[in-house]
């Protein structure tokens, strides 16, 4: 943890975050950080920590970079769109690792789920703050969250959802498309493009999800607490959620 958060300090002269920036990743690390050993106490069966949800706090500490990035401001930069790639494509690789060193873990999961939701949030804050899409592109970063208020609301959208493959591509499709928008030498007309394609595909999951949550609805069943909404259900769990793949 002392690694990635020396890493995350780093980084940000290479973006050259103004203070502010480097404030906000920084602080948003030592959030994310907290909640990470308050989740071991609860959660967290192994011994160790683990190659998996080392890699998945290396994709924290990056997406906190990014972060810092919205608080800044300015325009895409080659580092910008490296740095959003690179998070975007470790996701899986945890998933992988927990598996092949047989650490898989409820907390593993949802810590893999959040930082996916965590992603996807600061990159539709950062493509909307550089002008890279309109504030329509802040509801990609948003539905999830606004998915969790509508269950507390309408109990049969908590009920569990069967895997789907779509759902796996419907978030690298969405994380690939918003990373595309930080590209600096793409057209704005073709970042705006980018970003609709993802925006489209995610909601689009969600509508199936949620039109199968109503058909199969039990009227009787309780709410009951479930992962992320709109974002990926990693290797490392056996929940689903809508728009999540699996």
């Amino acid at each position: 943890m002392v690694a990635t958060f020396v890493l995350v300090a780093v980084a940000g002269s290479w973006l050259d975050h103004s203070t502010l920036g480097l404030v906000t990743a920084i602080g948003l690390f030592a959030v994310v950080a907290l909640l990470v050993i308050k989740g071991l106490t609860v959660s967290h069966p192994h011994p160790r920590f683990g190659p998996a949800n080392q890699v998945t706090l290396s994709r924290a500490g990056l997406t906190c970079l990014l972060a810092g990035a919205v608080a800044t401001g300015g325009a895409p930069t080659w580092q910008l769109a490296v740095m959003a790639t690179a998070a975007a494509a470790l996701d899986g690789v945890d998933g992988w690792l927990a598996r092949r060193t047989r650490l898989a873990s409820p907390f593993g999961a949802r810590f893999d789920l959040e930082i996916d939701a965590l992603l996807i949030a600061v990159l539709s804050l950062l493509a909307w703050r550089l002008d890279r899409a309109g504030a329509w592109i802040l509801l990609a970063g948003t539905m999830r969250y606004l998915f969790i208020v509508a269950s507390g609301l309408w109990r049969w959208l908590a009920a569990p959802l069967p895997p789907s493959r779509r759902r796996q591509t419907i978030c690298a499709i969405q994380a690939t498309m918003l990373a595309a928008c930080l590209v600096p030498i793409l057209p704005r007309p073709v970042a705006v493009g980018c970003a609709a394609i993802g925006m489209a595909a995610l909601a689009a999951s969600f509508a199936i999800d949620i039109v199968w949550l109503w058909r199969t609805r039990d009227p009787s069943r309780a709410s009951v607490t479930r992962p992320a909404a709109g974002q990926r259900t990693t290797d490392r769990a056996e929940r689903q959620s809508p728009g999540a793949p699996r």
